[in-house]
């Protein structure tokens, strides 16, 4: 399976839930994963961070961090303003290189969104995307996007840089479903797939990550779609949801 970076179209839209609903599936498929967060923000040292989330969720992940900043802004800046050193693209394929000798499935997590500062360069999770790639690693990018009003632009922006990079986008995942849609939320499921040029690959449900172990696999098993190791059905659930049209006004 190689490597999977997820990345998102912005902050707080349920990536680190996406990755484990992806774990998830695939530790209950008999592969062996590895999480590789490469900035961790607005976390203090010795508390649990993204990777332990995964972990609580999905189960026995192998865990890597290679960097942790105490304030919740972009890496760059949090590194900065803490006086530690930065992370640039080489050192996450490297790392993400050695992973994969030992693992099958390698989930890298970025943090906010693609472009995002990592160093003083400008390097951004994009960025190490491609040192991925450029060394030989199977890559693939997977989309995590919010469900309402403005998650149609953030998402074309994030593919079209994307294929300006050459990196492949496996698809899109809506990460944090409502309970109750609104309309901008029902008609995205339809133009999320155009503006993205990828398949919508995912939606799931708001709370999902209350409770791990068995409710939590088999809330990734609805919610991601086969390609992903789930049985959701992008059709069906568009289908499901689509809002009737507005009748044609005559005169």
């Amino acid at each position: 399976m190689g490597v999977l970076v997820v990345t998102g179209t912005g902050t707080e839209i349920g990536k680190t839930v996406v990755t484990a609903a992806v774990a998830a599936l695939a530790l209950a498929a008999g592969r062996r994963v590895a999480v590789l967060k490469p900035a961790q923000t607005g976390v203090a040292p010795g508390d649990a961070g993204d990777v332990a989330e995964v972990a609580r969720l999905a189960g026995p992940v192998t865990g890597r961090e290679l960097a942790r900043y105490p304030e919740p802004l972009a890496p760059d800046t949090a590194a900065r303003r803490c006086g530690l050193p930065p992370i640039g693209p080489g050192a996450v394929a490297e790392e993400a290189a050695r992973l994969t000798e030992c693992h099958d499935l390698v989930l890298v997590e970025g943090a906010g969104g693609l472009l995002v500062r990592y160093d003083d360069a400008g390097h951004t999770l994009a960025d190490a995307a491609r040192a991925m790639a450029d060394r030989g690693l199977p890559v693939d990018v997977l989309a995590v996007a919010p469900a309402g009003l403005g998650t149609l632009n953030g998402t074309a922006l994030t593919a079209e840089a994307l294929r300006h990079r050459g990196l492949p986008l496996l698809g899109v995942v809506v990460g944090c479903w409502p309970a109750a849609p609104d309309l901008a939320a029902r008609c995205n499921l339809a133009d999320l797939p155009s503006v993205a040029g990828a398949p919508l690959l995912g939606a799931l449900p708001e709370g999902c990550a209350a409770a791990g172990g068995a409710a939590f696999l088999a809330t990734a098993r609805t919610g991601l779609a086969p390609r992903l190791g789930g049985t959701w059905d992008a059709a069906r659930f568009t289908a499901h949801h689509a809002p009737a049209p507005l009748p044609v006004a005559t005169g």
